[in-house]
Order: structure tokens, then sequence, then C-alpha cells
């Protein structure tokens, strides 16, 4: 399908055309038409107008036998329970709104690990109007415990080029970042050294990620609060405990489904920034930065 094709298609074809290759299983919503109050104009307030969703959620592998009990699968109830719960927490003005909250609702739930959601207004005039967005739950900050229950954690990702890895001052510019109060994730490119090159892009980036890592570990042996870490799960319970780490980039970027398509460290550490919803992304040294950020990006 063309982009064009593919931006009206259903979102159970976008669902499917922009997968990798880990292919997950997908539960579907179609055309489920509800009325609710909604809209930023005078002329909607007070009077119920139809809404039709479609939903897409993709979910993790079934890994047990199912014995055909509904409680071991992401029961479509949840979706449709996901809208009405919605719905009636408050007036929206924004279909925006109301979709972020929808997907959150579902990303909330243990099996589900990206969601597509269309919602269109049918009674605006003689066509649909709406909004179709994506949402994973990698986007979701990691959240603790805090004094008022559950909080969202928002890391500080830094990219550090090589001079600055190897600066005699290393330890007090991570004085310096650590005194911002938020956890550190550290990022580094390869190192000065050659490696090999295969004239082959897969094997290449593989190549180009594991010279990444070499280099986390370099850094690691420079100051003992940077432990490497390479999964979300433990990049998760350090921020949660307020830790530092570097970032050995190989498995999250090779399993990520709408992941990252290059090797650029600097690209890499802006993914990750919006991957765990950082409070910004601190680069260290003369590289360029993709443009398109979302998240704040400095120079130190």
């Amino acid at each position: 399908m063309s982009d064009i094709d593919l931006a009206f298609a259903h979102p159970e074809a976008r669902a499917e055309a922009s997968a990798g290759a880990a292919m997950r299983d997908r539960i579907s919503l179609r055309d489920h038409v509800v009325e609710a109050d909604i809209g930023a104009f005078q002329q909607e307030r007070g009077h119920k107008q139809r809404l039709r969703f479609n939903v897409v959620v993709e979910v993790r592998p079934v890994t047990e036998p199912l014995e055909d009990d509904v409680d071991r699968i992401l029961s479509y109830d949840r979706i449709t329970e996901a809208i009405a719960a919605e719905l009636a927490a408050e007036r929206l003005n924004l279909l925006e709104t109301l979709a972020e909250r929808v997907a959150e609702r579902i990303l909330a739930e243990p099996a589900a690990m990206r969601v597509f959601i269309r919602i269109e207004k049918l009674d605006i005039g003689p066509y649909a109007l709406g909004v179709e967005i994506v949402r994973s739950r990698a986007e979701r900050p990691v959240q603790r415990t805090g004094e008022e229950g559950l909080e969202a954690v928002h890391p500080l990702v830094v990219f550090l080029d090589n001079a600055t890895v190897r600066a005699a001052d290393l330890s007090a510019r991570l004085d310096a970042l650590q005194a911002e109060g938020l956890p550190l994730i550290l990022t580094v490119g390869p190192p000065d050294l050659p490696r090999p090159v295969t004239g082959h892009k897969p094997t290449q980036r593989r190549i180009d990620l594991l010279a990444m890592e070499q280099n986390a570990w370099a850094l690691a042996a420079r100051d003992a609060r940077c432990v490497v870490v390479a999964t979300r799960t433990e990049i998760d319970w350090a921020i949660k405990r307020g830790q530092s780490v570097v970032w050995a980039p190989s498995k999250l970027v090779l399993d990520a489904v709408d992941g990252p398509k290059g090797s650029d460290p600097v690209g890499l550490a802006l993914w990750l920034a919006e991957t765990m919803s950082a409070a910004a992304l601190v680069v260290h040294g003369e590289v360029a930065v993709p443009a398109g950020s979302r998240v704040p990006v400095r120079r130190a």
C-alpha cells in the first residue's frame, strides 16, 4: 500500500504494515458507535453526537495453553469498557484527548503492547471527521510509588561523546548531572577504533551496536555509578530507584517493533529519550542532533 492508502486504511492494516520481524497477535474492534456529549464549539454542548471507534491492539502472544478460558486473553470487552469509562469520566472538548486517555487505559492491560485508535464524529456534516493515534507501552513513563500514590518518573538521558568518556573530570560532570535530581540514563557511541566493515546493512548495524556496547563497558570502568543495562526491565528498575545506568542498545533496538532503523548513536539516544518519556536529552560534544524531537534537547 502507498503511504496515502495506508493513512486512510483501517488501523488493522496500519498495524500490519508497520510491524517488524517480531510479529504480534492483534485483536480489533471495528465500527463501534456510541453517543457522547463532546466538542469544543458552543453548538456541540448539551447535544449528544455519534462517535465511531476503530481500535486495533497488538498483544503479547499467549505462551501457555488457552484452555478456552477468557481470563487468559485480553477480552474485547476491555476495549469497549475503556471507551465507556473515559466517556463517563468527564465531558471533553477534543477527540485527541479522548483518544489519548483510551489508549492509556488499554495499555494498562498487561497483555497490550501497542494500540491503534481512530475516533470519528459522524454528525458534523455529510462526512466523518476524526483523529487517529498510535501509542505503545514503551512510550508510557515509568511509575513509582510516591506520597500521593503512583507518580510518573521522567529520567534524564545523556549522550557522552568519546572526549567526555575519556575526560579527567568525568566524575565531576556526572555529579553535576545527578545534582538535577533525576535518574540518569547515559548513552555513548562507538569507540574511536577501527571496526569491521561488511558492506551488508543488517550485519553492519549489529557490529555498530556492539561497538557502542563495548564503549558502554569502558565508561562503566571509569565510574562505579555507571552500571551497564540492556533491557527495559533493568532500566525501569534503576529509574524507580533513582540510579544511574549506561545503556547497551542492541537488545532494545533490535527487538523494537517500530524502533529506529539506523545506528546513529545520537539518533538512538533521542529515540530512547522519547521511548522513556525523558525530561530531556543532554548532548555532550559537537555532534549533530536529528530534528523533530518530541523531548527537549540541550547541549552540555
